[in-house]
C-alpha cells in the first residue's frame, strides 16, 4: 500500500476508533478490535480450522445489540476506506496527467488512440472517425446501490476534507482544524442510520441521479472535449476552433424502466422528464450568467458583427424592457448584453414563459454561435474559443432534457394489453384493465415529453424478452391505440433486446423480420438508416451460465454486426451491463477492444447501473478518467489492427470456444437444474432476506415465488452469490470448460493472442479474488445438500487451477499487485461481516436448533445468549448485507 494512502487509511480507522470509544465505551472498541484480530489471525492461516472457528465462536457470543454495532463499526470502516482508495485513485491520475508526455500520449487517452488510429488510417480518416463518435451511458436505477443518500452525503462530506489534506497549504491550525471537522463528521456517519426505513420511490430515484448530474457530469463532460481539443491543437489551444466533438449523450432509465416495477407510472416518467429539464436548464443559466458577466468587452475594442447586432435586435422585440435594463447595466457591451439576454430567455424556458421562452436547444446554440463568431471576427478568440465553447459543449451535450428517457417495457405485457384493445374493438362492453390504461398513457406522456422538449428527449422504447417480429409491431400498434383515431402518434424508435440464450440464436431472423415493418422503414428512412439493438447479460448469463453466455454474446454480435452490413444499416449495440462480473461487469475499455469487429464502429452504448454510477461518476475526476478510456477504446476498436486481432483470434479459437461452450453450458446446468436448487439457493444465500432491504423502487421478482428460478431477475440471484462470498455467477463452468478443453499450451496461447478470452480470464480472475473458500463452507452447509456443495467447491477449485493455467501465475492477481493487495487488505474486515450475517441466517434458518446449541453449550465456552428476536436478527442481516456490499465493492 502506498505510504500515503497507509496514512489517509490510519487516520480515519483512529477517527472512528474514537467515535466508537465516545459512543460505546472501551468495552465496544474493545470487541470491535478482538474480532478484527481474530478474522485477520484466521485469514493469514487459512489452513488452521481453529482461527476461524475462535472468529465464529467470539461472534455467536455477543449479545444482539453487540453484535449490531460490530457490524456497523466494520461497515462505516469500510466507506472510509473506499474514500480513502477513491481519494488516492484520483492523487494518481492527477500525477499521472502531469508526469504525461504530451508526444507520446497512451492510447488509453483519446488523443493517445487517436494518434494510434491516426498512425494507421492517416490523419484524414482518423479526423472523420472521430467526429463520428459516440459514447451513450444510460443511468438506470436497478437495486443495487445499498448506501443511504445521508451515508453518502456524509462520505462525500469526509472525502472533501481529505482531499484538503493533500494542498500544501494545510498545515498547523489549518490541519488541526481540518482534523476536527473530520472527526465530527465520521461521527455523524457512525450516528447515521445505515438502513433505509422505507423502499426509494422512482422520484426519489430520479432525484439522486441528477446529483451526479449536478456535482459531477455537467462539468467533467466539458473537461474531458477541452483536454482533447488541447492535445489536438497544441500551441493553438483556447484560440483555434475546435475539432472535439460532444460525443457524450446521456440516456436514462430511471422513472421511465417499467419492466416489473409498477411504481413506474406514466405520470413518474412524466414528472422525470420535467426533474431532468429544471437540472439542466438551471446548469446552463448559471453558465450562461456567469459568462455574461466575464464578457465585459467594450464595442470600441470589440465590434459587434452585423449578424450579432441583428440578434440584439431580435431580442429587444421579444422584450423590450427587459433588453433596455440589460443595455443600461452593460452600457457599450453588445456581447454582455445579448448572453445577458440569453440567460433570461433560458429562466424563461424553465418557467415556461411562452413569450421569451426558447422553443429549443438548438435555438440556444445558435446564438451562442452567433456570439461566438462576433467574437472571432472582432479579434477576441480566446473568449470565443473559451468558456463559451464550453458552454457550446454543454448544450450540444445535455440539450434541454439533459438524458433521453428510454421506456422499457415485458413484451408480453404489450400483448395482454393488446389483446384486451382487440377485444374490445369486437365488444365496446368488454372490460380493460387497468395496465391496458396505463400502458396507452405510457405512449401519451411519450408525446407530451416530446413536444414539450423535442423528438430527442424520449423516443426510444425498448422491449424486454423481443422474442419475434410481432412483439415489436405490437408498440407501434399500440402506439396508434393511445392517440386514437387522427391523433398524433409519437416518434418512436423501438429497440429489441435479447436476453436469453434461445433469443441471442433468434436475433437475426427477429431483425430481418423487423426490417419489413413499414414503421420501421419509416424510421430507417428518417435517420439515414441506424438501428439500435439491445443485449442482455444478465438474463443469458444466468440462463446458461457466464462462460457460454460471453460467448453466445460474443457470437450475437458478430451475427448481428454482418447483417447490419448486409442490410446497410448503422448499427448501434446497446450493451445491458451490470457492475458485478456475473452480470457483465468489469474494465469497459478491455470489453470494447474485445468486440467483434464490426459491433462497435465508433459507437458505444451501455447501461451504468447502481453503485456503478457513483463509483464511475461521483469523482469529476474519475469521472474524466472513465469516459476518457471508454471513448478511446470505442475509437481504436474499428482501427485495422484491433479487426485483425479480433477477427483472427476468433477464427483460430473457435473450436476452443465451441468446446468450452458445450462444457460449460452442461456444467451448469448440473447444478441449476438439479432438483430442489432454486430451494437450495434461497437456503445456503440470503437471497430472500435481500428482498428485505429497501435498496430500489423495483421488486426483485417479476412476480412468482423462488420454486421458479426463472422469474428470479439477475440482480438478486448475482448479488446472492456474491454475500455468501461465492461469486458464483462470475465463474462457474470455466473451470470445467478449460479441463475439456486439456492443452495447457493452447490455453495459455490464447489468453496471450484472444482479447475475449483474456477479458474473461482477467473478469474471472478478480472474481475469485473475492470469493473465501473457507467462508463460503460456512453458507452452503446452510443447506442440505452435500451433493450440490460439493459440486460448487470443485468447479471453484478446478476454475482457480485453470485460471493461475491460463496466466501463468502461482496465485491469483499475481500479475496485478496493486490489486492484490487491495482485496488481501480487505478480506479480514470482510470476514468479520460475513460471520455476523451467518450468525443471523441460522437463526432465521433454524431458530430452535440455535436454541438448542446454547442448552448444551459446553461450559468453557463464551456463554451465548439466547436466540435473538426476529427483529433483531433481521436487523443484523441486513447491516451485514450492506456492510459486505461496501466490502466488496460490488452488489449487483
Amino acid at each position: 500500500m502506498p505510504d500515503v494512502l497507509r496514512a489517509d487509511v490510519k487516520l480515519l480507522g483512529a477517527l472512528l476508533g474514537t467515535v466508537l470509544r465516545e459512543s460505546g465505551g472501551d468495552d465496544l472498541l474493545d470487541d470491535v478490535e478482538t474480532l478484527r484480530a481474530l478474522t485477520i489471525g484466521a485469514f493469514t492461516h487459512p489452513e488452521s480450522t481453529e482461527a476461524i472457528e475462535r472468529a465464529e465462536a467470539f461472534v455467536d457470543s455477543l449479545d444482539a445489540t453487540r453484535a449490531e454495532e460490530l457490524a456497523r463499526a466494520f461497515t462505516s470502516y469500510f466507506h472510509l476506506v473506499n474514500l480513502a482508495e477513491e481519494n488516492h485513485r484520483v492523487r494518481v491520475l492527477r500525477a499521472r496527467a502531469a508526469a504525461a508526455d504530451p508526444e507520446h500520449p497512451s492510447t488509453e487517452t483519446l488523443p493517445g488512440a487517436l494518434a494510434a488510429l491516426a498512425a494507421e488510417v492517416g490523419d484524414e480518416e482518423a479526423a472523420r472517425r472521430l467526429a463520428a463518435l459516440e459514447f451513450r451511458p444510460v443511468f438506470t436505477a436497478h437495486p443495487t446501490e445499498a448506501r443511504r443518500r445521508a451515508v453518502a452525503n456524509a462520505i462525500r462530506r469526509i472525502g472533501a476534507l481529505l482531499a484538503e489534506r493533500d494542498d500544501p497549504h494545510t498545515r498547523g491550525a489549518v490541519l488541526a482544524e481540518n482534523e476536527r471537522a473530520l472527526l465530527a463528521e465520521v461521527d455523524i456517519l457512525w450516528r447515521t442510520a445505515p438502513l433505509r426505513s422505507e423502499k426509494p420511490s422512482p422520484l426519489d430515484e430520479v432525484r439522486t441521479a441528477m446529483a451526479v448530474f449536478d456535482e459531477t457530469l455537467f462539468g467533467a463532460v466539458p473537461d474531458v472535449y477541452r483536454s482533447l481539443d488541447d492535445a489536438i491543437a497544441g500551441e493553438d489551444a483556447g484560440v483555434a476552433r475546435p475539432v472535439a466533438p460532444a460525443f457524450v449523450r446521456l440516456g436514462s432509465w430511471i422513472g421511465a424502466d417499467r419492466d416489473g416495477n409498477p411504481n413506474v407510472t406514466a405520470r413518474i416518467t412524466r414528472t422525470a422528464a420535467e426533474i431532468a429539464s429544471e437540472h439542466v436548464l438551471l446548469g446552463l443559466e448559471r453558465a450562461t450568467t456567469r459568462i455574461a458577466r466575464t464578457l465585459t468587452l467594450d464595442a470600441s475594442t470589440t465590434p459587434p458583427s452585423p449578424a450579432l447586432s441583428a440578434l440584439r435586435e431580435q431580442q429587444r422585440q421579444l422584450a423590450q424592457d427587459l433588453a433596455a435594463d440589460i443595455a443600461e447595466r452593460s452600457p457599450n457591451e453588445p456581447h454582455r448584453q445579448v448572453m445577458l439576454f440569453a440567460a433570461e430567455r433560458i429562466v424563461a424556458t424553465r418557467r415556461r414563459d411562452a413569450d421569451l421562452a426558447y422553443a429549443s436547444a438548438e435555438e440556444l446554440r445558435s446564438d451562442l454561435l452567433v456570439v461566438q463568431e462576433s467574437l472571432v471576427t472582432a479579434g477576441d478568440r480566446r473568449s470565443a474559443y473559451g468558456e463559451l465553447q464550453r458552454l457550446l459543449w454543454q448544450v450540444e451535450t445535455f440539450g434541454f432534457h439533459l438524458a433521453e428517457l428510454e421506456v422499457r417495457q415485458h413484451s408480453k405485457v404489450h400483448r395482454t394489453a393488446l389483446a384486451e384493445l382487440r377485444a374490445r374493438d369486437a365488444d365496446p362492453s368488454a372490460p380493460i384493465d387497468d395496465m391496458t390504461n396505463e400502458v396507452l398513457d405510457v405512449f401519451r406522456t411519450i408525446q407530451h415529453i416530446q413536444r414539450r422538449f423535442g423528438v430527442i428527449a424520449a423516443r426510444r422504447y425498448i422491449v424486454s424478452f423481443t422474442q419475434s417480429s410481432e412483439d415489436l409491431a405490437n408498440v407501434y400498434r399500440l402506439a396508434q391505440y393511445a392517440a386514437g383515431p387522427g391523433g398524433e402518434v409519437p416518434t418512436l424508435d423501438v429497440i429489441p433486446l435479447f436476453e436469453t440464450f434461445d433469443d441471442l440464436q433468434a436475433s437475426t431472423r427477429i431483425l430481418d423480420e423487423m426490417l419489413e415493418l413499414p414503421e420501421v422503414q419509416a424510421r430507417l428512412a428518417a435517420t439515414g438508416r441506424r438501428v439500435e439493438v439491445m443485449l442482455g447479460y444478465s438474463d443469458s448469463s444466468k440462463d446458461v451460465g457466464p462462460v457460454a453466455a460471453t460467448l453466445a454474446l460474443y457470437d450475437a454480435q458478430a451475427r448481428i454486426a454482418a447483417w447490419a452490413e448486409r442490410n446497410d444499416i448503422v448499427l448501434t449495440l446497446f450493451h445491458g451491463r451490470g457492475g458485478a462480473l456475473g452480470r457483465g461487469g468489469g474494465p469497459a475499455n478491455q470489453a470494447v477492444l474485445a468486440q467483434p469487429p464490426g459491433s462497435v464502429d465508433g459507437r458505444f452504448k451501455l447501461t451504468e447501473q447502481g453503485e456503478v454510477i457513483f463509483a464511475r461518476y461521483g469523482n469529476p475526476v474519475i469521472a474524466q478518467r472513465h469516459i476518457d478510456q471508454v471513448a478511446s477504446a470505442t475509437l481504436l476498436a474499428s482501427s485495422p489492427s484491433n479487426v485483425a486481432r479480433t477477427s483472427s483470434a476468433a477464427e483460430e479459437f473457435a473450436p476452443m470456444a465451441a468446446t468450452m461452450d458445450e462444457a460449460s453450458r452442461a456444467r451448469f446446468f448440473e447444478l441449476v437444474k438439479a432438483d430442489g436448487f432454486a430451494a437450495w439457493f434461497a437456503q445456503v444465500t440470503p437471497m430472500e432476506e435481500i428482498g428485505w432491504l429497501a435498496l430500489g423502487s423495483r421488486p426483485a421478482r417479476r412476480g412468482l415465488s423462488v420454486s421458479s428460478l426463472e422469474d428470479l431477475r439477475a440482480i438478486p440471484w448475482v448479488f446472492a452469490w456474491t454475500q455468501a462470498r461465492i461469486n458464483l455467477t462470475g465463474w462457474f463452468g470455466l473451470g470445467t470448460a478449460l479441463a475439456a478443453v486439456g492443452d495447457e499450451a493452447l490455453v495459455r496461447s490464447a489468453y496471450e493472442r484472444w482479447p475475449l478470452f483474456r477479458a474473461m480470464i482477467d473478469n474471472v480472475e478478480m472474481s475469485l479474488a473475492k470469493t473465501d473458500d473457507r467462508i463460503a463452507r460456512r453458507y452452503l452447509a446452510l443447506g442440505d445438500r452435500d451433493d450440490l456443495a460439493g459440486l460448487v467447491l470443485d468447479e471453484m477449485a478446478l476454475t482457480r487451477h485453470w485460471v493461475l493455467t491460463a496466466t501463468g501465475s502461482s496465485s491469483v492477481l499475481e500479475s496485478r499487485p496493486v490489486l492484490r493487495t487491495a482485496v488481501q487488505l480487505r478480506s479480514p474486515y470482510v470476514d468479520a461481516l460475513s460471520l455476523l450475517q451467518l450468525r443471523a441466517l441460522r437463526s432465521l434458518r433454524a431458530p430452535e436448533d440455535a436454541a438448542a446449541q446454547v442448552a448444551t453449550q459446553s461450559p468453557a465456552a463464551p456463554a451465548a445468549p439466547a436466540t435473538p428476536a426476529a427483529p433483531d436478527v433481521r436487523r443484523l442481516l441486513l447491516l451485514s448485507v450492506s456492510g459486505v456490499a461496501a466490502g466488496l465493492q460490488n452488489t449487483g
